[in-house]
């Protein structure tokens, strides 16, 4: 037998009255397909597991998401990823028990998510993004090209402690202003220094 989650009681009855209906009526429609499905809380919202996670119900402040863990995997996995670009779940923005599909079209969706997991199915895995380089200005790169201990220093930063120098020194609004700030990120740099190192802790 599966187990009910007393958080996902507790996550429902906090949930506004309009979601509610909607939540009961889903997780209902969950344990009647899957008798075996284990609740739990993951990331905020209440998951639903059998052989791994296969579906997931939320409530947000005017609409309520149902998603599918394998949704890509789905015969309609087209149509539910398209669902899915107005809101996190896979069946649109549900707002009323209406604007679910027929219990008969949502048991099709779990009976088949439960057994992509029972078949071991996998989803592909995510191809890595691409990071991007940031624009460096062309007189810090020259500064930088003058200094290879401060060069050394800013090529190991994160992106992050990068685009606060960048942007310093992008927003100097003379070119004495900028000169200065460039002479003050190269002295900041030789010493190890990030943008902000006066407020970070120690």
């Amino acid at each position: 037998m599966g187990k009910r989650d007393p958080r996902v009681d507790q996550y429902i009855e906090k949930s506004k009255d309009f979601a509610k209906p909607i939540l009961i009526h889903f997780r209902e429609l969950v344990h009647k397909n899957c008798p075996q499905a284990e609740e739990t809380i993951k990331w905020g919202f209440p998951n639903f597991e059998y052989k791994g996670p296969f579906c997931s119900m939320a409530a947000f402040k005017e609409h309520c998401a149902i998603g599918f863990w394998k949704a890509s995997l789905m015969k309609d996995g087209d149509k539910l990823k398209e669902n899915q670009g107005s809101a996190m779940g896979h069946l649109g923005k549900i707002e009323t028990l209406k604007d679910l599909p027929t219990d008969k079209v949502i048991s099709a969706y779990l009976k088949e998510a439960i057994k992509l997991n029972e078949e071991g199915k996998k989803l592909p895995p995510r191809k890595p993004t691409e990071k991007k380089e940031l624009p460096v200005p062309k007189d810090l790169s020259a500064a930088l090209n003058k200094n290879k201990e401060a060069k050394i220093t800013f090529e190991k930063f994160s992106p992050s402690h990068k685009k606060e120098y960048i942007d310093w020194i992008n927003d100097a609004k003379t070119d004495v202003t900028k000169q200065k700030r460039l002479a003050t990120t190269i002295d900041q740099l030789k010493e190890g220094k990030t943008r902000m190192w006066k407020y970070q802790s120690k």
